[in-house]
């Protein structure tokens, strides 16, 4: 399968990832672009190296082959704190938020990265880190709490929410970093109907309203269907189709890959009665 020349268009590129724990091989020769302004969706069976990629490009795992281009920078070599304040944020399949601290608490976090303030303006706190801080809250309240509609829980501990609401606060910090590119690992695992729905419609706000490109990992065939403009299949470590979401979900490999036939209705009914329940 080849692949073209990173585009000018494209956010993040991915050329010839390679991944190994021993003589695992999590990634093989992955590559792919990310269009600017567009979500992009990575599915495959558990096990196909979705995670690991993702660990990969935000400097997480070190890949034992392959470039990563982001904005046309080699950031290979770039420690995951400056990849975030470059415009790297994501969140996480396993809920990483601090569970004694308040949803306000928490997503201020996510500007951490891009604060100018040194230890010892914090430390007396007066004067620029005042302002800052003054600054940091009117923007997280007024742009990215009111915009996830969670401004009745502010104040309340994370450890007091449900499932659902939790990973909407993950979402909010990630925002909180004012990401060019959001990484989201499979941000409706484990949600009813009505809170994938609810996700779903921030996230494409978040592309429309934000502007901000988007990278999706994620295993509900249905939403990726849905709102995706491209797909990336990934099958032990390697890619086996990528492309628009009805072209990767007639593709008999990804079928196979998940069905273990070459039974494309078979797909399809699962899509649908995926959508319906």
């Amino acid at each position: 399968m080849s692949v073209s020349s990173p585009s000018a268009a494209s956010s993040l590129s991915i050329r010839g990832l390679s991944l190994a724990f021993g003589g695992l091989e999590a990634l093989s020769d992955v590559s792919f672009d990310v269009p600017a302004g567009a979500i992009t969706a990575v599915i495959g069976p558990n096990g196909a190296g979705k995670t690991s990629l993702f660990n990969c490009i935000s400097g997480f795992y070190r890949p034992n082959a392959g470039t990563i281009l982001f904005e046309g920078r080699d950031i290979g070599r770039v420690h995951p704190p400056a990849r975030a304040k470059i415009g790297l944020a994501r969140t996480f399949q396993n809920i990483a938020l601090f569970r004694g601290m308040t949803v306000l608490d928490n997503i201020k976090l996510g500007r951490h990265a891009h604060m100018r303030t040194g230890l010892l303006d914090a430390l007396v706190y007066w004067g620029p880190a005042r302002l800052e801080e003054i600054e940091v809250r009117a923007e997280i309240e007024q742009r990215v709490i009111d915009f996830l509609e969670i401004d009745h829980i502010r104040n309340q501990p994370v450890a007091a929410l449900s499932y659902g609401l939790r990973k909407r606060v993950e979402l909010a910090r990630a925002l909180a970093m004012r990401p060019k590119v959001l990484m989201l690992d499979e941000p409706v695992a484990g949600m009813n109907r009505e809170e994938r729905e609810d996700i779903a419609r921030f996230i494409l706000d978040v592309k429309q309203e934000w502007g901000v490109t988007i990278l999706m990992v994620e295993h509900d065939m249905s939403l990726v269907m849905d709102i995706s403009d491209h797909v990336v299949v990934l099958n032990f470590g390697k890619v086996i189709a990528r492309g628009l979401p009805a072209e990767v979900a007639a593709n008999e490999e990804v079928v196979r890959a998940y069905l273990g036939d070459g039974d494309v209705t078979a797909l399809q009914a699962r899509i649908q009665g995926a959508r319906a329940a």
